[in-house]
């Protein structure tokens, strides 16, 4: 039976926790990766999220989870690996603005993949979180250097990551889906890591950030990610976690003494305000197709 508005309530805050946590760790991230290698760290901090997830999720894994949340897994390495390799080559202005279109390509990538129809009204408050973002992050990138382009990449591939949870995960155990793409996403960046950095392990300075990031933001948000979306929406979904940027500006304010021009602070009213309209305004969207789905074999 479809999730009531209770459970659907608890899995939007659920969702909007996590988003918290993932804004917390962009300056952790950086730091990390300026250190030391990029795959190294992808690894590293994904081999422990997968540890962390195994006791409880290997349980409820069966072979078609393992099938789904492994494909799901590679769209998310990819994705990983572009962002951040990404933000190495390009500001955090630009950054932050490129990645926020996730929120539109994960309505395209639902609408291409499985006929989902979106209302307007979800369209126009998807555009307006994009807006809101440029406005967060001070303007639009000036041009497109190589690190814009890497992250236009990954706005492309988190929006396909959304739409397939939003497919994929009400037919399964979040705990064990999210093991899957743990899992495979620490394969693939460990059979990389040779051929991207050296077999190094990290400084005692980076093991604080591959703790928080691989326990907090990997293994608690990606199983809080799969499970929100076996009761939310692609699109709601998507709404919900451009709320990231906010929370690194808010942590940015809190813990860095950075300060946000009237401009700024609009953009972060507008991403809210989207919000609110995307989550009262939301109708249940039809089930797609069979010729519309994928296949998990």
């Amino acid at each position: 039976m479809p999730a009531g508005p209770p459970k659907k309530l608890l899995s939007a805050l659920l969702l909007l926790c996590v988003t918290a946590v993932w804004g917390a760790t962009f300056a952790v991230v950086k730091d990390a990766v300026t250190s030391y290698g990029v795959m190294a760290f992808l690894a590293i901090r994904f081999a422990v999220a997968a540890v962390v997830l195994v006791p409880l999720g290997a349980r409820k894994s069966t072979r078609v989870s393992w099938k789904v949340g492994g494909a799901i897994g590679l769209v998310l390495a990819g994705s990983y690996v572009l962002q951040t390799y990404g933000v190495r080559y390009t500001t955090a202005t630009n950054s932050g603005l490129i990645t926020g279109l996730f929120v539109v390509t994960a309505v395209i990538w639902n609408r291409a993949l499985f006929g989902v129809r979106t209302p307007l009204v979800l369209w126009l408050a998807a555009l307006a979180s994009v807006a809101g973002l440029a406005l967060l992050t001070g303007g639009g990138p000036s041009s497109l250097a190589f690190g814009d382009l890497l992250t236009v990449g990954c706005a492309v591939g988190f929006g396909l990551h959304i739409a397939l949870l939003d497919r994929y995960a009400k037919e399964h155990s979040a705990m064990a889906l999210a093991l899957a793409q743990l899992s495979c996403a620490t394969v693939v960046f460990a059979l990389v890591w040779p051929f991207a950095d050296p077999l190094a392990l990290p400084p005692a300075s980076v093991w604080p950030a591959i703790v928080f990031t691989g326990v907090a933001a990997s293994a608690v948000g990606f199983y809080a990610q799969t499970s929100a979306q076996r009761r939310l929406p692609a699109v709601q979904a998507g709404m919900i976690l451009t709320m990231e940027p906010v929370f690194a500006a808010v942590f940015g304010y809190l813990l860095a003494g950075d300060r946000l021009s009237w401009t700024q602070m609009g953009g972060g009213a507008a991403m809210i305000a989207a919000l609110v309209v995307a989550t009262a305004f939301h109708r249940a969207e039809p089930s797609p197709s069979p010729r519309a789905t994928l296949s998990a074999r």
